[in-house]
């Protein structure tokens, strides 16, 4: 399941008035998006030098992956 799909599930699900339009959920969800994007991004640290900032780094790097619908969410039970 890629993040788009899941955070559009979410949208229609809700109770958002425009939900009956088409392409409402994709126009709800791209500032939603790109707002996280950005929060992740900040956590990525410059340098990594510790095992610890290895995985931060490598947990940023998969998030944003997620994100951006290159890869599919770990989800159970698929």
């Amino acid at each position: 399941m890629k993040f788009s799909a899941l955070l559009n599930e979410s949208i229609r699900q809700s109770e958002i008035p425009l939900r009956f339009e088409p392409g409402a959920e994709d126009a709800v969800a791209r500032p939603v998006i790109e707002m996280l994007k950005a929060w992740v991004a900040a956590h990525d640290p410059e340098a990594a030098s510790e095992e610890f900032e290895y995985g931060q780094k490598a947990l940023v790097v998969r998030l944003l992956q997620e994100l951006a619908d290159e890869i599919d969410l770990p989800v159970e039970g698929e």
